[in-house]
């Protein structure tokens, strides 16, 4: 009986081996998934930085992966709409373009992967104390600043008379909030007299802007996404005072601006991307992954806006086409 048992006891033991054998072989990697897309706002710069991410993930994988983008219309309320909508529907990733998109992200959801991107500093706006330059959890992604303290800087090389500085934001933004914080202490360090001007939306963009032109010999807007937005309003009154603005990204100095020290946006979407593969494909860690920048900065100018105000535009930066 005991050597029946023993045999019985084997048998098993060879079928269970065999049919995990047979899970094995026919288990497979998953080979399609689906991203959510959400973008703050239609604008230049985020629109490239949303190309850039579809590019470089399609390079690597193709028809595997379905976009489903969506756009916030600069409502952050709108954000949390799409980002609850992703969650629902189990995406794989999120890429959240733009710091008010990163922010309802982060709320939704704790397990689903999501990359930022166009978003300035991911400590103010995650409310994260200590910065190690990795979030931690399911958030990583890529950050569009550049040298806080070099566009300081080109405020007293372009104007280098002025004595009182602007510094024209969003005070709902909390990365509008850091940007001018750190230039506000590097013009202080020059010298300069600064005092900050900040609206809250889109209606009280231009009467904030005309406060800032009557104190200010020179403006300095930062990366903001509502002054993006609103980048004609904002040339209307600065043009008619004959104030200048140093912006903190290429497209609103295209908009508004005479200078600015930029990366380029379709470049920083490339590197989300690139990070979006390795999670998919690779199965990267999210939360070991480190917070990366935009490959390099370049230095443009307004020539439109130069000959309205009577600039001489120095050497050394491109006239944005």
């Amino acid at each position: 009986m005991k050597n029946v048992l023993a045999v019985v006891l084997a048998l098993c033991m060879i079928f269970s081996f065999a049919a995990c054998g047979k899970k094995d072989e026919g288990s497979k990697e998953k080979d399609s998934w689906t991203v959510g897309i959400c973008q703050l706002v239609q604008h230049p710069a985020l629109d490239k930085a949303t190309q850039g991410f579809i590019d470089a993930v399609k390079a690597e994988l193709g028809d595997k992966v379905e976009f489903i983008e969506q756009n916030g219309s600069g409502e952050p309320a709108n954000c949390t709409t799409i980002v609850n909508d992703f969650v629902s529907r189990g995406v794989d990733l999120i890429m959240a373009n733009a710091t008010p998109a990163l922010q309802a992200a982060a709320a939704a959801t704790d397990t689903i992967p999501i990359l930022g991107t166009a978003v300035t500093h991911y400590a103010p706006a995650l409310g994260i104390t200590e910065w190690t330059g990795t979030v931690g959890g399911n958030i990583s992604g890529t950050s569009d600043l550049a040298s806080l303290e070099e566009q300081a800087k080109m405020v007293k090389e372009w104007f280098p008379d002025a004595k009182k500085v602007a510094i024209l934001f969003c005070s709902s933004e909390a990365n509008s909030i850091f940007q001018a914080q750190e230039v506000e202490a590097h013009l202080k360090g020059m010298g300069l007299e600064v005092q900050n001007f900040t609206f809250t939306d889109t209606n009280d963009v231009a009467s904030v802007t005309l406060q800032a032109c009557n104190f200010a010999d020179v403006l300095y807007i930062p990366t903001d996404n509502v002054a993006a937005a609103n980048a004609e309003s904002i040339a209307n009154v600065v043009l008619t005072e004959g104030k200048p603005v140093i912006a903190g990204e290429k497209e609103l100095c295209k908009g508004c601006g005479v200078a600015s020290l930029s990366i380029d946006y379709y470049d920083l979407g490339v590197a989300t991307g690139k990070m979006a593969v390795k999670i998919l494909r690779d199965g990267a860690d999210i939360s070991a992954m480190p917070i990366e920048t935009a490959p390099e900065t370049a230095r443009f100018f307004n020539k439109d806006i130069c000959e309205k105000l009577g600039i001489t535009p120095l050497e050394g930066y491109a006239a944005i086409e």
